[in-house]
């Protein structure tokens, strides 16, 4: 699960993820523009009501992450995207931890950065079907990131937590598809009625 909860993590951690997150914030906020911000609130939104849909799998649960659709749509912005709905959802049904809220908007921000900008170019040019394979891939990419960074983040604070983490690892494949799935229906959606947004022009800013 891509929310850890408080009291998990050590403090070294804590503050390293706080830091990192830090970080990613100041390079976005340097580049939101009024154009972005009105996308950014949107998938705000759209994160934070697919975020709190958790289905279980095995001994953890899931939930959608959206973090290529983010990073192809508006790339560094997704930091304050996923912050915003992660400090409403702990604030407002306890989901997540507030101490965490570092550590957890980076695990799921910069996959989604990383791999939404990588893919940004290919999918702006490509035709409909091949730009939702290739948004499919990234999506799947990113949740793999994501489930990384989360492992990592347990690990580094404990070793108790190396088996829970390789199980936690394992819960994430079908995420993987889901997510391919559902980024690559929303590029092709996207690719139809607003294909703008692809390209090269509006290139979401990557620092």
């Amino acid at each position: 699960m891509a929310h850890i909860p408080d009291g998990v993590l050590s403090p070294a951690v804590l503050a390293g993820g706080g830091i990192l997150a830090a970080g990613g914030l100041a390079a976005a906020l340097r580049h939101l523009d009024e154009a972005r911000i009105a996308r950014t609130a949107i998938l705000a939104a759209v994160f934070f009501a697919a975020s709190l849909i958790v289905v279980p799998v095995g001994p953890s649960s899931v939930h959608l992450l959206l973090g290529a659709l983010m990073g192809l749509v508006i790339g560094t912005a997704t930091f304050p995207a996923v912050l915003i709905a992660l400090v409403l959802q702990a604030v407002l049904f306890g989901f997540g931890g507030l101490t965490t809220l570092g550590v957890n908007t980076f695990n799921i921000a910069l996959p989604g950065v990383l791999f939404g900008l990588l893919a940004h170019g290919y999918v702006g040019r490509a035709q409909a079907p091949a730009a939702m394979l290739a948004a499919g891939a990234a999506a799947a990419a990113a949740v793999a990131g994501t489930a990384g960074l989360v492992a990592l983040a347990l690990i580094l604070s404990s070793a108790d937590f190396v088996q829970p983490a390789k199980v936690l690892g394992l819960t994430y494949l079908p995420l993987m598809l889901a997510e391919a799935l559902i980024t690559g229906f929303a590029v092709g959606f996207l690719k139809r009625v607003k294909p703008e947004i692809f390209l090269a022009s509006a290139r979401p800013v990557a620092a």
